[in-house]
């Protein structure tokens, strides 16, 4: 029944119980999760045609590009072994820098995966099946990244196996109460249970593949990786029951993670780091961060490919809402910092808040404050979200204001410590900036071969939100 019929019958009985209970009340459709009624088989097709199709020759440039970019990562850390940490900008009192930096910000671009994919999932999200599998590909590729640092900043890499409980003749343990130590464990944990997810939601797509290949190599390598998959009523049960235990599993990871990451700063007793606030600020901020490079990813690679059907304007709506939330959380946090310092009367503390907006360090400040805070409120306007170009630059603007966000809470807390006669100015050296952005290329060479050799989206998951896939919707074509 029509609303206007609706208003009409309540208008003429005065909005008696009988009728009230004979007019349902009018809902608003739900949005389709894949556009123009595609078939099974083209969805099939779709995702499939990817992986199968001849490589093509942008791939070819831009994995060329990203492994060269990657180089500058093995550069630098070869000739930093080598040599010894002084080629990093490190000096008292800042013996943090861009190592620290890069750790945190990498760690927070893989939160977004374990969302999507774990918390999405049980909550019934079901406009989460066309971006999960990218987004846990960009997870893993995100920590193998974050990873590097903490190896490597150690400065003697030979001795980074004394991270870990192994028995030992000597009795040396690792000291339990320190937070780079939790680190360790966290983010490890986090990397298994992450590929354990992503492979394990990847299977039935790579039989997929495997039963759809045409050479002897591509059946032998996606067989082994479907692990003998046949579709059978044991297999779903068995696969839906895994997914579901690690979705549970993955949903405390998303909180803990970061929030163990930030106790790195937050048991210390600098001023600016020695605050409550900084584990749901960080997991916010973390969340926020994921998303945009989601959206950066996603975006271009929903045009390369003709993806629109499949990740459509409802998905993008989303993931903007999403970074929009998160950003408005990161600015209250800005915002309750100064409350806090003012509120605690701590002259240190109160100095730390002060030198890092107006110090020597305000423009780094500027444009943290800008693209998490003030770019973001873009997406409250439906006009700015439904401009994907417009949503990519928003998206790499909002990496660019976290990766600052790390660099302000690292550098201007240390530059300016308890003695005037210690400050300075950090300045990263060629080996910090080659070292960081080749991990970009890194990231994209990973990336990039994800794409051409697995399966984009989970066909499976899309198949599943399918209006085909109601079992009344073909009764309902017959009565029709």
């Amino acid at each position: 029944m029509a609303i206007s019929e609706q208003f009409s019958l309540e208008g003429k009985s005065g909005g008696s119980p009988e009728v009230l209970d004979r007019v349902k009340p009018a809902r608003m459709p739900r949005l389709p999760l894949v556009l123009n009624n595609r078939s099974f088989s083209w969805i099939t097709d779709k995702v499939c045609g990817i992986v199968e199709e001849k490589t093509p020759l942008w791939w070819w440039i831009a994995f060329c590009c990203s492994a060269s970019l990657a180089g500058f990562t093995a550069i630098g850390l070869t000739y930093l072994v080598s040599t010894g940490v002084g080629v990093w900008g490190l000096s008292n009192p800042t013996n943090w820098g861009w190592a620290i930096v890069n750790f945190v910000f990498w760690i927070g671009i893989g939160h977004a995966g374990t969302l999507i994919s774990a918390i999405l999932c049980l909550l019934k999200q079901k406009w989460r099946t066309t971006i999960n599998r990218a987004a846990e590909a960009m997870t893993i590729f995100a920590v193998a990244c974050a990873g590097i640092f903490p190896v490597f900043h150690i400065g003697r890499v030979w001795f980074a196996w004394w991270l870990f409980p192994i028995p030992n003749a000597n009795a040396i343990w690792p000291n339990f109460r320190s937070p780079l130590l939790w680190d360790v464990f966290a983010v490890s944990t986090y990397a298994t249970v992450s590929v354990l997810f992503w492979y394990v939601g990847m299977i039935p797509d790579l039989a997929t593949v495997r039963d759809r290949a045409k050479t002897l190599f591509r059946k032998a390598a996606y067989g082994l990786m479907a692990m003998g998959w046949r579709g059978s009523n044991r297999n779903w049960s068995n696969y839906e029951m895994a997914y579901l235990l690690l979705a549970g599993l993955s949903t405390p990871l998303v909180l803990s993670v970061h929030t163990i990451v930030s106790f790195d700063f937050a048991v210390s007793l600098i001023p600016g780091w020695h605050t409550t606030i900084f584990p749901p600020y960080f997991v916010a901020g973390a969340i926020f961060s994921g998303f945009g490079m989601v959206l950066t990813l996603i975006i271009p690679l929903r045009a390369i490919y003709g993806l629109h059907d499949l990740i459509t304007q409802y998905h993008i709506d989303c993931m903007c809402k999403i970074t929009l939330a998160t950003g408005t959380i990161v600015g209250y946090a800005y915002s309750m910092e100064f409350f806090i310092a003012a509120y605690g009367a701590n002259p240190f503390e109160i100095f730390a808040f002060i030198n890092r907006a107006f110090g020597p360090y305000a423009w780094a400040y500027f444009i943290m404050f800008s693209c998490n805070v003030l770019v973001p409120q873009l997406f409250w306007f439906k006009y700015i979200r439904e401009r994907p170009h417009v949503v990519w630059i928003v998206s790499i603007l909002v990496n660019v204001g976290m990766w600052f966000e790390r660099f302000v809470i690292v550098v201007t807390s240390l530059a300016r410590d308890f003695l005037p006669s210690s400050w300075g100015y950090y300045s990263p050296t060629l080996v910090d900036i080659f070292t960081f952005f080749g991990t970009f290329g890194f990231f994209a060479t990973l990336f990039l071969l994800f794409v051409r050799f697995l399966p984009l989206i989970a066909v499976a998951e899309v198949k599943a939100v399918t209006p085909q896939a109601d079992p009344h919707y073909y009764q309902g074509k017959q009565h029709g």
